[in-house]
């Protein structure tokens, strides 16, 4: 994958653990952490390459997969309730111009109220508050009712509460067996929430297990001198393989 000429990314290739994980796509900025979702789902051409979800193109299993972009792609200004938002996680199975039906919004209201936000359902999206924004695009992808849910940032610019709310859904994902993959930047939560790793910086450094991609050489190899970026285990672990103690 490249731009004007510059490796964005390249000599990626993995393929993820079938149902009930929780996966992060780490890496630093610039590493092409969303640029690989993007790839992946063609909303941006690869060079080279292609990928396959459960075995076929996405366009041919496109409705069971649910993006959820990142805040800074999303228009807050566009006249849409919180509702409207998150009926149009039915367009996966339904199309764009399929018909709403009173059992869509029943479900619609019960997945509001997983996330906590029955409350502000008819507030246009724009003004609410961060950690309401990506709740209610994460209310979207449950809609969708896939097997796979791709999440850039998700956890971007969100407060305690929407944290928790969040963290209990993925919980609850991967329990019915679903496929989660986000891009993350927080390296201090990631041995706690999800269960494998893919580890970028421009190219593959590693993907497996989140205990056995969270070494200190990985991680070096990944960031480099960046090690403000690393929780202090990770800090740790770096500065002994390197000799300081």
């Amino acid at each position: 994958m490249n731009y004007d000429h510059t490796d964005a990314l390249c000599h990626i290739s993995f393929s993820l653990p079938k149902g009930g994980t929780l996966t992060a796509i780490l890496g630093p900025n610039g590493a092409g952490k969303s640029t690989l979702l993007k790839a992946s789902l063609g909303l941006i051409r690869p060079s080279s390459g292609h990928s396959l979800f459960f075995g076929k193109k996405f366009k041919k299993v496109h409705q069971h997969v649910a993006y959820m972009p990142q805040r800074a792609t999303i228009d807050w200004e566009f006249p849409m309730t919180v509702l409207d938002l998150v009926l149009m996680g039915t367009y996966g199975y339904k199309g764009m111009w399929g018909r709403i039906s009173s059992e869509d919004r029943r479900e619609a209201f019960e997945i509001l109220e997983r996330v906590g936000l029955v409350s502000v359902a008819n507030r246009q999206i724009g003004k609410l508050s961060g950690g309401q924004q990506q709740r209610a695009f994460l209310a979207r992808a449950l809609m969708q009712k896939a097997d796979l849910y791709l999440m850039d940032e998700l956890f971007s610019a969100i407060d305690m509460a929407s944290y928790k709310t969040v963290v209990e859904v993925l919980k609850d994902l991967k329990n019915e067996g679903k496929s989660i993959v986000v891009v993350h930047h927080d390296l201090s939560h990631v041995r706690q929430l999800f269960d494998h790793v893919i580890l970028l910086n421009k190219h593959l450094v590693c993907f497996g297990p989140t205990d056995e991609v969270l070494t200190g050489e990985s991680i070096f190899r990944a960031y480099g001198c960046e090690l403000d970026l690393l929780d202090h285990s990770l800090k740790l672990s770096i500065s002994r393989q390197k000799g300081v103690y």
